[in-house]
Order: C-alpha cells, then structure tokens, then sequence
C-alpha cells in the first residue's frame, strides 16, 4: 500500500487565508498598476467564500531605494477566508478566476504561513558565471517544467530588467566647460527634483522645506537638451554628457561570487512526492548552456532530510523498546515476539492513510514513531501473564505453551479492549478535527488506529 501513498512535508495547515502575487512588467506607473490590481480585487471579492481583501500596490521605499525595486509594478494581496469552506477548493476557484484575467500581469497564488520554516515548493537553484547564461538557464527550466504533472505555477526569482535613463559624463567635455562629474551630478538632480531646504515646525508637526519644483521631462531627448549653467553661459547636458536608456536588472543575487537564480514549482495539493520525482526526470534532460549547475532543492530536500531522520529515530525507538523488553523478560526471543506487533500498527495507519486521502507527511512519520511504543504495550501484558500460567502457582501446575496461551489471551482480552476503547474514544475529537489542533490532522488518525 505505501507506493499508493502521497508524500508531503507539512501539507495544508487548515488557515483560512491565501496570499496572492501580482508582478507587471518593470517600469509600469502606480496607476496602471492600481488599476489592473482593482481587476483583481473585484473578481477575488465576488467569490463566495472570500471574507475580507487587503491590497498592497507598489512599496513604501522611496528615492533611490525605490528605483531599484519592484516599486510600483507589483501588488500583494492578503485574502481571508471562510474558515468552513474547501480551503484547496477555495484556492483553486480563485485561481482559475484571476488567471483569466486580461493585462493583469503575471498572478501567483499561494497559502499562507508554512510554519517551522519550512518551504512548500520545489526549488531548482541555477548558477551561472555570466548574466546571459544564468537568463537563458532560467527560461528554459521554466519552459521545461510549465505544464508537468502535479504542478500548480512555476516562476523564477529571477528578476527582470527595467528601463533608466543613463548619463555618462565625458571628463574632458566637462572639464572644459568648467564642470566635473559631481557639479554636473548636482546641477541634473537641481533641475529634476526640488531642492530640500530643511525642514520647518508649526506646533508639533514637521514640515519639509522644498525650494523650486523641479522638471519633467517627457523624453531621453528633452532630458538630454536641459540646460546646465557653466562659467560660459548655460549648455545643454548632451554636450557635457551621454544621456541614453538602458535596461537594467531590478536585483541581483549570489552564492559564493557566482549569480543565482531559483525556479519555483508549486505542487497541486499534496503532490509534493510525485512532482518531485517529476521535476527530477525533466532537470535531467534539460541541456544547459555549459558551465551552468541546476540542483533541486526546497520542500523535496527537506522532506528528503525529514523522512531520513525520522526513519532513523524509528529504528533507534525499536532497538531501544528491544533492550528494555530483554532486560525486563530476561530473554532474547521473547522481545522479538514482541515486536512483531509492531508492523501491524503500521499496516493500520497506512491503510487509513489511504482511505482518508492524507498524505505521508511529517506530521504522519511522528505519529508512527509514537506508534512503535504504544503498540507493544497490550503485547508485554498479555506476555507476561503467559509467563506467569507456564510457572507453578501454589495448588495451580504449570501450564504448556498452548493452553499459557488460550488462558493468558482469555484473560487479558476485555482489559485489553478497555484501554484500546478509551484511546480510541479519548482522540476520537481530535480526529474529527474538532480541537482546533490543525497540524496535528496528520497524525491523529494514526494515534486513533493504534490499537490494531
């Protein structure tokens, strides 16, 4: 039954809350964007099962800062929910309504908070030497995966470029006009922008103090024909200077002195096991341009790491419950009886895994290692009672195997059914979900299924 399985790290969490991208394309005007991000918040709130909206568009950076972000060509949306509705299903009908949307840039949709810092997607991380090659890797992984099984979006960190207005000072122009790079420097940003002038209270407000009010200019042409004042007389800035548009990246990332880039692909639901594997096939017949490394990191290395260590801690609780039964037994066989329960909790839980639709998470993984002490309890009672019938008891002979057996099992069945029924019972809520415990909806069914 375990290859039928699927296989996440953490899964949904139950919040009823989704998070939501909006990226245009670099350089758009806060208007533009604003607008196409009122598209998108009129089709999200007209969703059944959507509560409240909140809209952030652009950023609160400003000067210099803010040209070299994103700026005022994205928005960011925080979406609450229903808390009774079909989260994934919620999820999805947004999806497929904000995807069909016209010139509303590019939209991704995501859960919120994963909790335990732990990412939910597969991460391709890409290194480059050069710029080109890390854009051409980039393009076609996201190329590669678009469309793979199991995979909700696919993007790249990789940040795209936006156009700016480059001035180049010519040294010996400038020189001979009276200049150099920093009085042109400061002549440019003059005319373009006010100039501060401090700042004035009135009561217990502070003002800022500009003096003038700066130019626009509405093309490279009339920014390159503005006036600057010399000792000769006012020449314009083309003559003292390159003034030409340029496309520039809006960030840059490294490791290790080398550019890096990371393609995310966002599973569907809890396929984070299978779309792993597929991500792997398509990395490894994907050509790159030579002297480019692409390695799958994120979620599915995580939940690689996660389910060794537990594995091991499994082993580990085993070898452990052995040594205390051998001391306890004074036997070396008989413990071994003992574990033999052990796989028969595992193939309950399994089982109801499966019926239940929940995937093997971590979650699942730490209640299974619970299992392996709880399951060998109702065992070690009814052994020990068989021990007792095999010894002569004052007037009572000592029984065989067989009839130690028939008796001892006779004997411990209705407290065994006891304890089994008040477990059961006692986690009964939290398997309904009705504690309000919703990470631990992973688990709980298999704690409910210990008695097997």
């Amino acid at each position: 039954m375990t290859p039928l399985l699927q296989t996440n790290l953490l899964g949904d969490t139950g919040q009823n809350s989704m998070s939501i991208q909006q990226d245009l394309p670099a350089g758009t005007s806060l208007e533009v964007t604003n607008a196409a991000a009122q598209k998108v918040e009129d089709i999200i709130s007209g969703i059944s099962g959507v509560t409240d909206v909140q809209v952030t568009v652009g950023n609160a950076s400003s000067g210099f800062s803010a040209l070299l972000s994103s700026g005022a060509s994205s928005a960011s949306f925080q979406v609450i929910t229903d808390p009774d509705v079909d989260q994934p299903a919620l999820q999805e009908t947004v999806r497929k309504a904000v995807t069909s949307i016209k010139d509303a840039g590019t939209i991704t949709i995501g859960s919120q908070g994963g909790g335990f810092g732990t990412s939910s997607t597969v991460d391709i991380t890409v290194k480059a030497t050069t710029g080109e090659e890390l854009q051409q890797a980039s393009d076609a992984l996201v190329k590669a995966m678009t469309g793979t099984p199991g995979a909700q979006s696919v993007e790249s960190n990789l940040s795209g470029t936006q156009p700016v207005v480059q001035v180049s000072v010519n040294r010996a122009k400038a020189v001979a006009a009276g200049l150099d790079e920093q009085q042109i420097t400061g002549l440019l940003a003059a005319t373009v922008s006010p100039i501060p002038g401090g700042t004035v209270r009135i009561d217990t407000t502070d003002y800022k103090v500009q003096i003038g009010v700066g130019t626009k200019f509405g093309s490279v042409a009339a920014l390159a024909a503005a006036q600057i004042p010399t000792a000769a007389g006012p020449v314009p800035l083309s003559q003292v200077a390159t003034v030409a548009e340029v496309q520039t990246p809006l960030t840059v990332t490294s490791s290790n002195g080398q550019r890096t880039a990371t393609v995310s692909v966002t599973p569907e639901g809890n396929a984070l096991g299978s779309l792993s594997a597929e991500v792997q096939k398509k990395l490894d017949s994907i050509e790159l341009p030579a002297g480019t490394i692409a390695t799958i990191g994120g979620a599915a290395t995580q939940q690689a790491e996660s389910f060794q260590q537990l594995g091991l801690a499994m082993l580990a609780a085993i070898a452990i419950v052995y040594v205390i039964m051998v001391a306890t037994f004074k036997s070396l066989i008989q413990p071994l009886i003992l574990l033999v329960s052990i796989p028969f909790a595992a193939t309950g839980a399994i089982g109801l895994l499966l019926i239940t639709g929940i995937p093997l998470g971590l979650p699942s993984l730490i209640g299974m290692l619970m299992l392996v002490g709880i399951v060998v309890t109702n065992a070690i009672v009814l052994i020990d009672l068989i021990n007792q019938y095999r010894q002569p008891s004052g007037d009572r002979p000592a029984m065989n195997v067989a009839d130690a057996i028939e008796h001892g099992a006779r004997q411990r069945l209705r407290p065994i059914l006891m304890t089994a029924l008040a477990t059961i019972f006692a986690l009964t809520p939290m398997a309904l979900g009705l504690t309000g415990a919703e990470v631990s909806s992973r688990s709980r069914w298999l704690l409910w299924w210990w008695a097997d």
